[in-house]
């Protein structure tokens, strides 16, 4: 009679055996991914220490600084202006608007695209793309990583434009209650209010050209390439969306709620713009983050 031990065969054949070890191993595998929380906050840390991203920061501040002091001297001088200009003399406040409507169209946009064509490109240029596949993360997630690290740019570039703003206007000129676009007017604590909300339309409205940034980067291992392209992705859209005999094509571009954040200082606030803007760059993220998951993915990594 034969013994369960020859029964069960060799330890290697046990079909438990192995479903456990498979287990062990699974679980080993699973132990060390990494949590997307800790990727991103490392993403973060390590984009907003780098001194270009401080640099261009600081060009952004640079926006409302130089137009309340412009303002403040030509005020002072005796000279003129145009008269949605003129209200800063009035209201501090509005140095944060106007700063808005001059840096969507360019200053912000020419940031957004070196952070997001950096993302990939930049790490292949610099050697350490392999590096960072190496461990168990995925290329998807490092897609991800580089995505929401490049929005978080966007928010706190949105956000430098607003805080700024509001100190230089309450230094250079008086302050108080703000007259909306529809007649009425708010108090200053209801004016902060609404000002977060601008910097969350810009931010949103900056979400799509982050991701045309991110699958521009994955086609090049050349950062400079990929920003400038970028870059000029932004502003081929804008000049696009000023020709008449396009308009067909308007309503598609990335760029065509730009400035639609002027609704929010009606009474009542008008969130048409708002969520016709969220909904075209998420558009645009979808269709373009599959783009660089598809060119990611197939991509050899060389560096």
């Amino acid at each position: 009679m034969s013994s369960s031990d020859d029964r069960r065969g060799p330890p290697g054949d046990d079909p438990r055996g192995d479903r456990r070890g498979a287990r062990v191993e699974t679980g080993v595998v699973q132990a060390r991914r990494p949590r997307l929380a800790p990727l991103v906050w490392s993403e973060i840390t390590v984009l907003f220490r780098r001194r270009r991203t401080l640099a261009m920061l600081a060009a952004v501040a640079l926006i409302p600084i130089l137009i309340a002091v412009a303002i403040r001297l030509s005020s002072s001088g005796g000279g003129g202006g145009p008269a949605f200009l003129g209200q800063i003399t009035d209201n501090g406040l509005f140095v944060v608007v106007t700063a808005m409507v001059v840096a969507t169209p360019l200053f912000l946009p020419l940031t957004i695209g070196v952070v997001a064509g950096d993302t990939i490109a930049g790490e292949a240029g610099h050697g350490t793309l392999r590096y960072l596949l190496i461990a168990p993360a995925g290329r998807a997630k490092l897609l991800l990583v580089k995505f929401l690290g490049a929005a978080t740019f966007c928010a706190v570039a949105a956000l430098t434009v607003i805080v700024v703003g509001i100190a230089i206007g309450a230094l250079l000129f008086p302050i108080g209650p703000i007259t909306l676009l529809s007649g009425g007017t708010i108090p200053v604590s209801e004016t902060v209010g609404r000002f977060l909300a601008i910097g969350a339309y810009v931010a949103i409205s900056l979400l799509g050209l982050s991701a045309v940034g991110l699958f521009i980067s994955t086609l090049t291992d050349v950062p400079v390439g990929a920003m400038a392209a970028t870059v000029t992705v932004s502003v081929a859209a804008q000049i696009l969306g000023q020709l008449p005999q396009l308009s067909w094509l308007h309503p598609w571009l990335f760029t065509e709620h730009w400035l639609g954040f002027a609704d929010i200082l009606r009474d009542p606030i008008s969130w048409q713009s708002f969520g016709d803007n969220a909904l075209l760059q998420a558009g645009y993220v979808a269709v373009f983050g599959a783009l660089a998951y598809g060119r990611f993915l197939t991509k050899d990594i060389l560096s």
